[in-house]
């Protein structure tokens, strides 16, 4: 796949294009990909899709930006997954905000990108003060050198509208069974393991700790989790555990968001390896406990009921999962 930021002599293809955050890549957005990767082999066209960084509430509203579902790492590995061809990475700052939304049509989509069918959502808005709009886009798609121009509805399942808003109060709630049939696969945060404090291995639980980025992840707990290790031999193979996602009020006051996962029955040196923690189902919320010894006989308690979830759903003992390989 192919990553620009700005468009150049070498990279500029006539572009069936959608536009959009794409924060998680749900099964909605999913579906855009795929018609515009059905448009792009109509046509004879680039398939691309045009995201931003930071998001542009992050740069407009700081204190009431959304929590991303997804890294920009994580995002673009799901563009790539999806077909995409190409990425038109935008960074969004005060002189991209303030292109008039007439200018970005016609400098941006036509001049630049050569964009000859576009995809966009039907509550779309663009250009400065969000004032450009379905409506203008047709008014320039219609002229002789305009475009195809596509509106697409919004994208339910079973009658719930599937959005990114919706799968982050999933998330908060705990409901990781509705996130994951919003998004068409479990939900899952990726990142290098790095060092910590050491702590669980010297109770008896020891852990991978997996640096979080963004740090303000959109849920928090305990849970039970399968791991794939994005650099061994075999990315797409699923080992069992329970992992903790939270602020550890038992050992610090004011702590920030840690991911730490205990696997079970594992004992190799993973540290540097990029991991994928998949959260299958919550345990429990985090809670400060009155010591440490409480606090251990919880997290036994944990890893006790994340090995019954797994007996459950499958029907298998744990020892059946391979893990040294």
């Amino acid at each position: 796949m192919l990553i620009t930021r700005r468009a150049t002599g070498s990279a500029r293809q006539p572009l069936a294009l959608t536009i959009g955050n794409f924060d998680g890549l749900h099964l909605g957005h999913q579906a855009m990909l795929g018609q515009v990767k059905q448009a792009a082999e109509r046509l004879n066209l680039t398939a691309c899709a045009m995201t931003f960084e930071p998001h542009p509430r992050e740069f407009l509203a700081p204190g009431q930006a959304p929590v991303r579902l997804t890294s920009m790492r994580e995002k673009l590995s799901l563009l790539a997954q999806a077909g995409i061809a190409r990425v038109q990475l935008v960074h969004f700052n005060r002189v991209f905000a303030n292109i008039p939304a007439d200018m970005f049509i016609s400098r941006i989509l036509r001049q630049e990108l050569d964009v000859r069918w576009l995809l966009i959502g039907d509550d779309f808005r663009f250009g400065a003060n969000r004032s450009g709009d379905r409506t203008l886009l047709q008014q320039y798609a219609d002229r002789p050198d305009g475009f195809e121009l596509e509106i697409m509805p919004s994208f339910s399942i079973n009658g719930l509208r599937v959005s990114s808003t919706s799968i982050r109060n999933a998330l908060a709630s705990g409901n990781m069974q509705q996130a994951k049939t919003m998004l068409g696969r479990d939900y899952c945060i990726s990142g290098r393991v790095v060092d910590g404090d050491k702590l669980g291995k010297k109770i008896g639980f020891p852990t991978a700790n997996i640096r979080l980025k963004p740090d303000n992840p959109p849920l928090s707990g305990i849970f039970v989790v399968e791991i794939s290790d994005q650099d061994s031999l075999h990315p797409d193979r699923r080992l069992p555990g329970v992992a903790s996602l939270g602020t550890r009020p038992t050992i610090y006051e004011a702590g920030r968001p840690v991911l730490e996962v205990h696997l079970f029955d594992f004992d190799r040196e993973i540290y540097g390896h990029r991991l994928c923690v998949h959260f299958l189902h919550k345990l429990r919320d985090e809670a400060k406990y009155a010591d440490l010894d409480i606090l251990i006989r919880q997290i036994a308690r944990d890893v006790a009921d994340a090995r019954q979830f797994f007996l459950a759903k499958h029907n298998i003992p744990l020892e059946a999962y391979s893990f040294h390989s």
